[in-house]
């Protein structure tokens, strides 16, 4: 599997591209927003050192025009070796790696990658919350360092404008997370922040 792409006959735009660094241990990431014929995809770039080990990984994720879930593809890159990974969802909301079906992810709205904060881009926007609301989902989470397939349950609280708490395994683990005006995460700790950002083409916005 060569680097995750874009099928560049569907993208329309860059809207915005950033840099994340980790807080709380070596790690950054480059990513990039598209607007895509259909919907919207997430591509990015992730450097970190993972239990010793450094490793590389790169991903694209395709959302609708409702920001559901329709394709993640994930490319790791780690101490010398290399690990693909493939997740597709069909109009029923069942997830298939290659042929095979993931059962567990049935039902799923949304990918939730352990590597990254873009993918709490995908539940914020599709969600659309007004601040004092909250409500629970079950992402298909891909963890790390081995991209194994787990349910994880979730809860988005929108506090303010531009602050939501995220809550998963049943509020074993909170954060307090700060997105920009386009729900992209600027803070999510102890792990991320955002420390550069750049908008090649903010004419039209949102749709």
């Amino acid at each position: 599997m060569n680097s995750p792409r874009f099928d560049s006959s569907r993208t329309r735009r860059c809207l915005r591209a950033w840099q994340w660094t980790r807080q709380d241990t070596p790690g950054s990431e480059y990513c990039e927003l598209w607007e895509l014929d259909e919907g919207w995809g997430l591509t990015g770039s992730v450097v970190l050192a993972e239990e010793g080990m450094p490793c590389l990984a790169e991903y694209s994720v395709e959302a609708d025009a409702r920001w559901l879930t329709r394709e993640a593809r994930i490319l790791l890159r780690r101490g010398g070796t290399s690990q693909s990974l493939v997740l597709r969802v069909d109009a029923q909301r069942r997830w298939w790696r290659g042929d095979e079906e993931v059962p567990q992810f049935r039902g799923c709205t949304d990918v939730d990658l352990a590597f990254t904060p873009s993918t709490n881009t995908l539940p914020i926007r599709r969600l659309g919350l007004e601040v004092g609301q909250a409500q629970d989902v079950t992402a298909a989470w891909v963890r790390m360092p081995d991209l194994s397939l787990v349910p994880l349950p979730q809860r988005y609280t929108r506090l303010g404008a531009t602050r939501y708490r995220y809550e998963s395994r049943g509020g074993s683990f909170v954060s307090e997370v700060e997105t920009d005006e386009l729900g992209l995460v600027t803070r999510y700790p102890p792990a991320w922040e955002r420390i550069a950002t750049g908008a090649p083409d903010t004419g039209r916005g949102f749709r």
